[in-house]
């Protein structure tokens, strides 16, 4: 992939994960996911909540052809693309056309006022990349994950 620079890796046997080698893909996602994502299923004290000072609601401002497009303009066309294979470069042609953006706005304005983000949104894909300048490649946080929406 053009996006990912290549780096020499020193030779390892296997990402070891408390103490065992994860020499099958459950094993290494076993490792990788309770590595990443190590605050889930953790209690949270949500009282501190409590302490917060009340801010008044603000109303949302729909979304303007001008705000859109220069967000949109802002991303750069080589981007990796996520799940739905779409890039920055697609996304700028149709945009192109007045009532494509219009539909593309409206689905926008329409999820935030109605408070509601499909589920098709949330999905993503996670590429686990290697840190640079690590003594040893085999633990899980010698590696960094960068999601993809």
């Amino acid at each position: 992939m053009n996006w990912v620079k290549k780096r020499k890796l020193p030779a390892t046997e296997a990402i070891k994960y408390n103490g065992i080698p994860c020499i099958s893909p459950d094993s290494l996602w076993n490792a990788l996911h309770n590595s990443f994502n190590t605050a889930l299923h953790r209690q949270v004290d949500v009282s501190i909540l409590n302490e917060v000072k009340h801010k008044p609601c603000q109303i949302w401002n729909p979304f303007s052809r001008y705000e859109f497009k220069a967000a949109i303009h802002k991303c750069i066309d080589s981007s990796a693309p996520g799940p739905d294979k779409m890039s920055w470069r697609h996304w700028k042609l149709i945009i192109k056309n007045d009532d494509c953006l219009s539909k593309i706005i409206n689905i926008d304005d329409a999820c935030i006022s109605l408070g509601h983000w499909p589920k098709y949104f949330k999905i993503s894909t996670t590429v686990v990349i290697p840190k640079p300048n690590k003594t040893s490649y085999d633990n899980p946080k010698a590696f960094r994950p960068i999601v993809l929406l």
